[in-house]
Formats: structure tokens, sequence, C-alpha cells
């Protein structure tokens, strides 16, 4: 889900959105044009604004009267179960009503809210406020198996009914439900997979960790016969046997069924730094929806001497899984096959895949265009919001906007783009994900083009297994050009001013044979404090 949007119909609404904002880290505020000053993003249209926000699954509050939000989003209303969280909360900051979400946490994000304006949320779900707890939106770490039956059961708690509880879950045990040993309904806590009732609801704690590494080809090496407790060298590069993407996530698939283990209680794949960046390991962590997570041999603590390791096969899917689930957890299944090894584990308690290992490095060169958010398209916003680290110059990463709760700002001067471009490859190595900001688009006179110098110069092998990319935006050239109609409509090209790293003698050549091939020319960097 993305981060929450709150939006303003008036200027005297802004003060409220701050406040409220500071309990919503990541979160933007929309104005409406003209009406507004000092928000984040202007907009010229509330309905189709909202509307838009609502489909693309980003949580809603609109200070504004409920029944404007009723009004706007009742033709989109077909399935709760994929229903953002929205919220009304009143001009003065005194009411906070959740109107919409009950299934993604509505709730408690009003409770958010209702803390930082000091007022209480005005929560009508019954079953929230007589138990305490959302049966039908567990908390992270536990998955709902089967939620078509959560209505009635609910209903029937409501009505009276009490329930046993099998399993473990502090969310549960700890809330106002009526939980007898007697009782005729049941709340189950479990990782396996087990057949629902409308009677007894599942829940599947992210206890099951699973260990993957690449087969590698044992004509190539003898690490294919590897001895318990071995490791293998951090910066190992064979080539690995080659499995269908399909035929893996199906074979991992049966292993679990055969161990009787709930796809839904998978907390995360993990796997040693010899395989980052595999597109295969990547794969399956798509399809099973959870976080990839990486270690180094120096985070191997765990000795295999007791581990069934199948014959032929490295144990590096094993030690993977091993250290991830630590000295409670339990190995269950350790297999091989189509060029794969996996391995899984079972932890005491759900473990936060996030908090374990490292996940691969993430660096991304974004444009912010030529100044303002209005400018900025929306795959550089996302950039901006999901990485844990901004690089750049100060005046760009100024105009990039405001930092979230927990992001890091690193700032350079303007002139040390190259020793740039490795602190921030060398960020990412950490698994960070970094975001290097330049004007503009990144490409054109920016710092896509450093980046792209000191991999290639530098070469360390561990930028290899990085994920680098570069997200566009509007040039400077392009808003210029839209001022004054379409100059670049036909052939032209953009020549920089700047001779700090060529000679004035070939600007010269460039500008005069540009003009000869009679070019539209776009000037960058025709002036700055050196060079007048």
């Amino acid at each position: 889900m993305n981060e929450p949007v709150v939006v303003v119909l008036g200027q005297a609404s802004v003060p409220i959105a701050r406040k409220l904002m500071t309990a919503l880290p990541g979160s933007t505020l929309y104005g409406l044009t003209g009406r507004t000053a000092d928000v984040d993003v202007s907009i010229n249209n509330f309905g189709e604004t909202v509307r838009s926000l609502f489909t693309s699954n980003t949580p809603i509050i609109g200070i504004c009267a409920a029944g404007i939000l009723i009004r706007t989003l009742a033709p989109l209303l077909t399935d709760k179960r994929h229903e953002p969280p929205v919220l009304a909360v009143a001009e003065d900051g005194s009411a906070v009503v959740p109107l919409l979400g009950g299934l993604h946490g509505v709730n408690d994000l009003a409770r958010q809210i209702a803390a930082a304006l000091e007022v209480a949320p005005a929560i009508t779900t019954t079953g929230d406020l007589r138990f305490r707890t959302t049966l039908l939106n567990p908390p992270a770490g536990y998955q709902l198996a089967n939620p078509d039956d959560a209505k009635s059961f609910i209903a029937d708690l409501l009505a009276g009914a009490t329930t046993r509880l099998d399993g473990a879950a502090d969310w549960l045990s700890n809330s106002n439900l009526p939980i007898a040993p007697d009782g005729n309904l049941t709340l189950r806590v479990t990782e396996r997979a087990v057949a629902t009732t409308p009677d007894c609801l599942v829940y599947h704690p992210a206890t099951v960790l699973l260990g993957i590494a690449r087969q590698l080809d044992p004509e190539q090496s003898e690490l294919g016969q590897l001895t318990p407790g071995q490791l293998i060298p951090g910066q190992l590069k064979l080539e690995p046997l080659e499995p269908d993407i399909a035929t893996a996530i199906a074979q991992i698939h049966q292993t679990l069924t055969e161990a009787n283990l709930a796809i839904a209680s998978i907390a995360g794949v993990f796997a040693l730094d010899n395989d980052m960046g595999d597109p295969l390991l990547e794969a399956i962590a798509h399809a099973l929806n959870v976080p990839l997570r990486y270690f180094s041999p120096a985070d191997i603590t765990v000795r295999l001497a007791s581990a069934k390791v199948p014959a032929g096969t490295d144990i590096r899917a094993t030690q993977a899984v091993l250290t991830a689930v630590g000295a409670t957890g339990q190995l269950v299944s350790s297999q091989a096959a189509s060029g794969l090894n996996w391995a899984i584990a079972i932890a005491a308690q759900p473990v936060d895949p996030q908090t374990i290992g490292r996940s691969r490095g993430q660096l991304t060169v974004v444009g912010t265009g030529p100044g303002g958010a209005a400018w900025m398209s929306p795959d550089v916003k996302e950039v901006l919001r999901s990485a844990t680290d901004w690089v750049g110059y100060k005046v760009y990463l100024d105009l990039a906007g405001t930092l979230r709760e927990g992001q890091q700002r690193h700032e350079s001067d303007n002139r040390e783009e190259l020793d740039r471009a490795r602190f921030a490859l060398e960020l990412a190595t950490t698994g960070k994900s970094v975001a290097v900001v330049s004007s503009g688009d990144p490409g054109i006179f920016a710092m896509a083009a450093a980046v792209f110098e000191v991999l290639e110069s530098d070469a360390k092998p561990e930028w290899a297994c990085l994920d680098i990319r570069v997200a566009p935006g509007i040039s400077a050239m392009q808003a210029a050009a839209a001022l004054v109609g379409a100059p670049l409509g036909h052939d032209f090209c953009a020549i920089s001013l700047s001779d700090i790293l060529k000679p004035w003698t070939v600007i010269e050549q460039r500008i005069a044979a540009a003009a000869q091939a009679d070019f539209v020319m776009a000037f960058y960097n025709p002036v700055s404090k050196q060079r007048t």
C-alpha cells in the first residue's frame, strides 16, 4: 500500500493537515489550486484526484465533510477487501472519522491521527470497540486464511458466543475476546496447511523461512560435494545450472505441501551474497510475495554437522535459512532439484524479515524536473519516497522535497560528481536503497553519466550485484521549450557551455558545427560563479 495522502480544499485546513501529518511519515499534502498554498501537490479537480488515489490503493485523509468523500467515492465501492483506508477529519481537528478500509487498518490509522490531534477517534466498528482487536485485520506477521468466514464468526461473538484459542498469539490472548477452553468457536494460529470451516478462523504466522541457492555445476568445481560446516568464498562466481522458473516454484510448492506448511506462513527468502541479483531468486521471492534477504559468508555462524544435506549438493541454502531462523528455529527440509537447492525452517515466533540479513542494494538516479513537485514524475516521487538515502548537491536535494522519518540525506558540492557517484554506490552495497538526485533529467548533463562512468572505470565486483536504474525527469530544455511553443519539434541538439570538463575550443567547434547543420540549439550552463 502507498503512503497516505492528505487532501485539503482550502487554506484554513493546511495547519491541521500539517499537524496530523507528523503522525504519518512519508505522507503528502494535496491542495486545490487557487485555494491553497504551501502544499506538496496542487490539484485542479478534487473528485478526479481522490478517485485516482483510491484506485491506486492510496490511503486518503480528507479534511472536509464526510459526505463529500462518500459521494465522491460511492461509484467505486464494490469490494471492501480491496479498499484502502479513507478518513474524514474536521477542519478544526475536532473529529477523526474512519469511513472505509476496515480490512486495511483504517481504525489504527484513525487512532494515530487522533493522537496527533489530541482527540478521540470516532471509531464505530463494534468488534473493534468491544474486543480491542480486529479479527479481519491481523497485525503484521499474521495472515487470515479464511476472511470470507470472518463476518459470521464475528457476528456470533457479538451475539454471545465464546471461542477457543488453538495456538499462541499475544494480540489474541491479550485482547477482550471471549476466550474460553470450551468455546464453541475456534481461533487457530498455525503455520500448517489446515482446512478451514465457518466456525474456525485460521491465522498463519510468518514463521516459515526459505533458504535458496543456485546448484553449481559439479563438473566445474568440487564445491558440489561440500561437507557440513564449509563456507563458500564471498565472491565465488561459477556457472550455475539453469532451472526453469515455473519448475522451480512448482517444486518449492510441492516441498511445502509435503511438509504440510502453508504458503501464507512464509516470512521471507534467504540466500548468500553469491547469488545476489540472480533473477531466478528474485522471481521466486516475487511469486511468494515476500522479501529476499542476503547474508555474507562472515554472517554464517551455523555449523551443519547434524543437518541432513542431500549428497552431491552444496549447503549454502541450509546455512542461509538456519542463520535466519536463529538458535531456537528448526530445520524442516533440505532438498535439491533442477539446478536449485532449498531448505525450509520454522521459527518459534513470527519474524520480521526486514530485520534479518540485508536486501539487495538499489541505486536509482532520478531527475526531479526543472523545479517544483508538479514537474516531478510519479515514478520519481515513488523512488524518493521509498529510498532509504538521498545523495546529491544541496540545491537539488532541496528541490526533491522533505525527507520522511528514517531517511538520510547526504550533501556534496556540485563539482564532486564522480566522488558522489562512488559514495552512492558504496552506500548501496550495504543494502540501502539510494536515490542519486539530479534536477531536470538525470541523463542530460547530470548524475547518470557520472554513475555509469564510475561503474566502468572502477569496476568493483560488489557493484555488479546492485540493482541500478535511471528514473527520467523533465529536462530544463523541455520546460523552456513548452513556454515558447514547439522549437524542438524537429532536429535539435543540447550543448553545455561549461568548460570545466572540456576546453572552450571544443565548445566553439560544436556550436559552429550545429549552426552549420541548422540544428535548434539548447544551451546549458551558460554562466556560474566561476564562469562569466
